[in-house]
């Protein structure tokens, strides 16, 4: 049984949320999200308040409830306060550059990488080798910062390549001759 999907999600004022045919929607002052609910959960909404019920007592049932009270838990933060990964390049001549809407990406490989970045995404750059990435859509900025992760991920004898600012990386000894 899901704990995660007893307790309720809390909307701030200023947030609209709404339900039409199992499709749930959030709006507020940074955009707007939507996905739809499973069959198996049902939407009780109150002043403020939004509680997510099970139809049965199934464990199916408590996983998916569990699953879209997160759900839309995420997107009430994200239309509020939006969502951000920090990524950091570690190399020498490893640089990043905003140019319209693609991410260019010099990273130490005979080709510059351009990343074009999808819709409800954007970047920052505090410096050439700091690259933020925000949006209101907690899984569209994971994803994003995942695939530019995946351009040159660490490597694990000098650390070189792009990593998450929280990201903890152990080095390997080199080989003793």
């Amino acid at each position: 049984m899901s704990r995660i999907a007893k307790s309720p999600v809390e909307v701030p004022q200023g947030v609209e949320l709404t339900l039409d045919d199992r499709r749930v929607t959030v709006k507020g002052a940074k955009g707007e999200l939507s996905m739809t609910l499973n069959e198996l959960v049902n939407f009780q909404q109150e002043e403020g308040v939004v509680n997510l019920i099970p139809v049965d007592n199934s464990q199916e049932a408590w996983a998916q409830a569990g699953t879209a009270r997160s759900v839309i838990n995420n997107m009430v933060v994200g239309v509020t306060e939006g969502f951000q990964r920090k990524l950091i390049l570690n190399g020498v001549g490893y640089r990043a550059q905003m140019q319209d809407n693609v991410l260019n990406l010099t990273l130490g490989l005979s080709h510059p990488v351009n990343y074009e970045l999808p819709e409800g995404v954007e970047v920052e750059m505090p410096s050439n080798t700091e690259v933020v990435i925000k949006g209101t859509d907690k899984q569209l900025v994971g994803q994003v910062a995942a695939k530019v992760r995946g351009f040159r991920p660490p490597e694990p004898y000098k650390g070189k390549g792009i990593r998450f600012e929280d990201e903890t990386l152990r080095l390997k000894e080199a080989k003793k001759k």
